[in-house]
């Protein structure tokens, strides 16, 4: 078996390997989704408007909101602004290669990277205004902040490109990992002055935006087992920040919150999810492999609540706003639990393929969409 594993995994692999992690061994047991049980809404998410743009199945592209804009793109090269308040189209245009990722903008440049690892990026109007590759596959979405595109390579590079020309300002190496995890790392903007993100190893970090230097890092979590697969334990998720603290999870690792400022951890516990946290003012959630989602305090990490009515569903990103936890799951229903207590609040159906992209608040709308590329802005009453 491990002479068949190369150097990265693939996404379907991964996602194999985490439900036999799970799932009973030697009885050829299936996951069986958690039934949904009936749920009296306290509050309605209201459809505001609706669009549609290509499939971006089986990758998981995020939208882009910068300004009056959300940009969305498709697996198959589209890309589209529309009007974050009513969903019509602003412009459209086509990328000449099938896309990997979705796209990166802050709102005068947007970004796109193709599966074969060329960047395009297009000003306020729609118009191409240069490309460049940069010899690798990427699965991370772009970052544009500060005059500055950070693309993050699969093969351990964070590059820094100038936003109106292209040209490289600065590189970062990290060291190439025996076996790491092939799926994206998310990237967290802070002031447009730095971006936090994690690494394979159990690792997280922050690197300045304006010359890619690295600020500090951190581990979170430490290898275990015996074989490769076992030891497995890369922060894939963007990393989540409330106020001064920040909060990360490691996939078959840990799950922690520490100080922005230099990375000291207040604490962390075992825990493994690749979906990653969210945080309101004092607490912090996640959902593990099962999809058992568990509220921690964010200053000792006790748990306040677990719910397992989501459990083997395959919850997406999670978003705290306001009194409530939103997620997604894998037959398109939008989830809402009762930060308190865990308790689900609220439940719509957005659609039929899976939602695996957090929700984005923004201008008193939430804009959610799937990997089959419906995008829809609902307005909680």
């Amino acid at each position: 078996m491990m002479k068949a594993i190369t150097k990265f995994l693939s996404s379907a692999l991964i996602l194999a390997l985490a439900i036999s992690l799970v799932a009973c061994s030697g009885n050829n047991r299936v996951r069986k989704p958690a039934e949904l049980t009936e749920v009296k809404n306290q509050f309605e998410l209201t459809p505001v408007w609706t669009a549609k743009v290509s499939s971006s199945d089986p990758f998981n592209f995020h939208l882009a909101v910068a300004g009056d804009g959300v940009y969305a793109a498709s697996h198959n090269g589209d890309l589209t602004k529309l009007d974050v308040m009513t969903g019509k189209k602003v412009w459209s245009t086509d990328v000449p290669e099938k896309l990997s990722v979705g796209p990166g903008s802050d709102g005068s440049t947007t970004v796109v990277v193709s599966g074969k690892g060329t960047v395009y990026a297009f000003d306020d109007t729609g118009k191409r205004i240069w490309d460049v590759n940069i010899g690798s596959e990427v699965l991370t979405e772009p970052v544009v902040a500060a005059g500055v595109v950070v693309i993050r390579a699969l093969d351990n590079r964070f590059i820094g490109l100038d936003a109106k020309t292209g040209k490289q300002r600065w590189i970062y190496q990290r060291q190439q990992s025996s076996l790491s995890l092939r799926v994206g790392y998310g990237m967290l903007v802070i002031s447009d002055q730095v971006i936090v993100t994690g690494f394979a190893g159990g690792r997280f970090g922050m690197i300045a935006l304006a010359n890619g230097g690295l600020i500090w890092e951190t581990p979170i979590s430490f290898p275990k087992g015996f074989s490769e697969i076992e030891r497995l334990n890369d922060v894939t998720a963007k990393p989540s920040m409330e106020g001064d603290v920040l909060c990360a999870v490691s996939y078959q690792g840990r799950i922690g919150c520490g100080q922005a400022r230099g990375g000291n951890l207040l604490w962390f516990k075992d825990y493994s999810s690749f979906t990653g946290t969210a945080q309101s003012p004092d607490m912090v959630f996640s959902a593990n492999e099962k999809s058992i989602v568990t509220a921690f305090a964010s200053k000792d990490g006790s748990q306040i609540w677990e719910s397992t009515k989501l459990q083997n569903r395959d919850v997406g990103e999670p978003l705290a706003i306001g009194r409530v936890l939103l997620m997604g799951d894998a037959q398109g229903y939008i989830h809402a639990f009762d930060q308190s207590n865990g308790e689900m609040v609220a439940r719509v159906r957005h659609d039929s393929s899976p939602i695996t992209a957090a929700p984005i608040a923004v201008g008193g709308l939430i804009l959610v969409t799937s990997q089959g590329g419906k995008i829809a802005a609902y307005s909680p009453k």
